[in-house]
């Protein structure tokens, strides 16, 4: 009875040693992948602006698009104007939002001031102003969208839309348009008012390849399903799309009758056939469907279906 008191001991023992080693090395694992992440974003955007944009007198929105047209006017390198006009942004985001994202983002943006310094005497790949702007969105997009997804960001006017907002009705896209209306617009007295739309084409684009980054292709829904036949539509969502079902309690408003609500988290591509099981059972059930922007934990993964 001893000798066994003893071996629990020392396993436990072994289990809190344990621990907070194993915790270090998930929290250094996940520093190492978010800072691979800032460096391949940050550098994609450096692609896509030195490699695409620039070279075509095309600017992107924000303090790069500032640091565009500076570095045009003045002959200095886009890299030294892209750190500098980012700096005061990073010392308020420190002091207002947070030192892990000051730091992510001092990073990113070193990074892609490095890189554009770097890609400089590359040449353009096409001289098209439309392949340039199409292509040179989606990749600036693509990497601003990743830095972000690390918890940084490239750009100084997310920073101050974020500030403003608390003290205006105006909301965070709302802010930045407005400072990007009047930079692509100065683009136009620059560079002609051609570049001037071939930029906010290039903006367009990046603006949404960005979204399709953070979210994904394969977008969560979550749904909620009022029906007199629950349990049957519940076994069937189950048995057929192979996702995890939820029954929640509920009350008419206008009855007053107990209804049992099906509450489930789908995929966009799952979104039809769910209406089409939905429809075949009940016809008249109440149906509502939103957008999720993330899902973890829980048993979101899907389950074999036969």
């Amino acid at each position: 009875m001893q000798e066994r008191k003893k071996w629990v001991r020392m396993i436990f023992m072994d289990v809190e040693k344990a621990g907070p080693i194993t915790h270090k090395r998930a929290k250094k694992r996940r520093i190492i992948t978010r800072a691979l992440a800032i460096i391949i974003g940050a550098f994609m955007v450096a692609v896509g602006l030195e490699i695409f944009l620039v070279p075509n007198n095309i600017i992107d929105g924000g303090v790069t698009g500032l640091s565009i047209m500076m570095s045009h006017l003045t002959g200095i390198k886009l890299g030294i104007f892209l750190f500098l006009f980012n700096l005061p942004f990073l010392l308020i985001g420190y002091k207002q939002i947070g030192k892990t994202f000051a730091i992510s983002t001092l990073f990113g943006v070193a990074v892609m001031s490095l890189g554009t310094n770097y890609l400089h005497h590359v040449p353009s790949l096409t001289d098209d102003l439309l392949l340039s702007a199409v292509f040179g969105g989606i990749i600036i997009g693509i990497g601003v969208g990743l830095v972000i997804r690390a918890g940084g960001s490239l750009d100084g006017t997310e920073i101050v839309a974020i500030l403003l907002t608390r003290k205006s009705p105006f909301s965070v896209g709302e802010v930045v348009m407005f400072f990007n209306i009047f930079i692509l617009g100065s683009a136009g007295f620059i560079f002609g008012w051609d570049r001037a739309m071939y930029s906010l084409i290039a903006y367009y684009i990046a603006y949404k390849m960005i979204d399709l980054t953070m979210v994904g292709l394969d977008q969560s829904r979550s749904v909620w399903i009022i029906s007199d036949a629950p349990d049957e539509i519940g076994d069937a969502l189950a048995a057929r799309l192979g996702r995890g079902i939820t029954y929640l309690s509920g009350e008419g408003g206008y009855t007053g009758d107990d209804k049992k609500v099906i509450f489930c988290v789908i995929t966009r591509l799952e979104e039809a056939k769910l209406k089409s099981i939905v429809e075949e059972i009940d016809p008249n059930a109440f149906l509502a469907i939103g957008h999720i922007h993330d899902v973890s934990g829980g048993r979101f993964k899907k389950k074999n279906i036969h």
